[in-house]
């Protein structure tokens, strides 16, 4: 008898904001909050995702919601790897026949490498046979399809919610990179404190996102 083991390999975004999961040849199966609601007083997770989002400054006293990650790395290492455990458990099931996933993460250009390795432990603690990094604009650049094989540079500007990356990619890599911690949260907090959302607050993501498109400026494609 013969036995064949079938692959569900993943690609994780885990950001400041949200999470996302695409499954080999299914596309994006989860698109979640970075959010985690926990009883301080047993450890147990009541939330996690869209719904713990809406818990974020309306809890009792015991009861945390917060954000396990900052500035597109993971601050609270316990908290990550069990939101990470639950979304695992949501789109893959291991078993003799489906092993662990092996898993791609995407990480910041300027992550350290004490930070790599704290993202590696938190998704093998999570529920991944292997994982290896990408950096987030060669992620971006790939997942929009540029052809960054040649010796033509293109330039790459992923604004996530901790970071904002920018890069230069050419014949297959990575030609320089440099990562600021600026990006959406910051631009959702300073939008908040303008007088025209003033009464809206920095947890309430609908009307702030509803104002940054309409502040956004967008200009024709020019090639040079």
């Amino acid at each position: 008898m013969r036995f064949h083991f079938f692959s569900n390999d993943l690609g994780i975004d885990l950001g400041t904001s949200n999470v996302l999961f695409n499954a080999e040849g299914k596309g994006i199966v989860i698109r979640e909050p970075s959010v985690i609601a926990v009883d301080r007083n047993t450890g147990k997770v009541l939330q996690v995702g869209g719904a713990a989002r809406n818990m974020l400054g309306r809890t009792p006293g015991n009861v945390v919601a917060m954000h396990p990650l900052k500035d597109g790395v993971i601050s609270d290492h316990e908290m990550t790897v069990k939101m990470l455990q639950i979304l695992f458990n949501s789109v893959s099931k291991s078993s003799l026949f489906t092993p662990k996933p092996r898993v791609v993460v995407s990480v910041p250009s300027g992550i350290t490498e004490v930070e790599e390795r704290t993202v590696i432990n938190a998704v093998i603690e999570a529920g991944a046979r292997r994982v290896y990094l990408i950096e987030e604009p060669m992620a971006a650049a790939l997942g929009a399809g540029l052809d960054i094989s040649g010796p033509n540079g293109h330039m790459v500007v992923d604004i996530g919610g901790g970071t904002t990356d920018i890069a230069v990619l050419s014949m297959s890599g990575v030609a320089t990179s440099s990562s600021i911690k600026v990006a959406g949260v910051a631009f959702d907090e300073a939008i908040a404190r303008t007088s025209a959302v003033s009464t809206v607050s920095s947890s309430d993501r609908p009307p702030l996102k509803t104002s940054k498109f309409k502040l956004a400026v967008s200009t024709p494609d020019r090639r040079m």
